[in-house]
């Protein structure tokens, strides 16, 4: 279910947790971060409709490894 979503929280975890890339060049990883958290958003906006409550609230709240929890259960 929502595999696009779930690849993109995928994507903002491994940016966040790439430590390498933060140290040497920050800019860098959060205009990467910048990038996928407005996919998420356009993502999340394009399909509101087809979600459960649960995954809306994870999202409109940024929770979002909770939300990925909740798509890979």
């Amino acid at each position: 279910m929502h595999p696009e979503l779930q690849t993109l929280l995928k994507l903002r975890l491994t940016i966040i947790s790439d430590h390498a890339l933060r140290d040497r060049e920050p800019t860098a990883q959060l205009e990467s971060l910048k990038q996928v958290s407005e996919q998420i958003d356009s993502y999340t906006k394009a399909h509101h409709q087809e979600f459960d409550a649960k995954l809306r609230h994870y999202l409109s709240n940024c929770s979002y490894q909770k939300a990925l929890d909740h798509l890979s259960a």
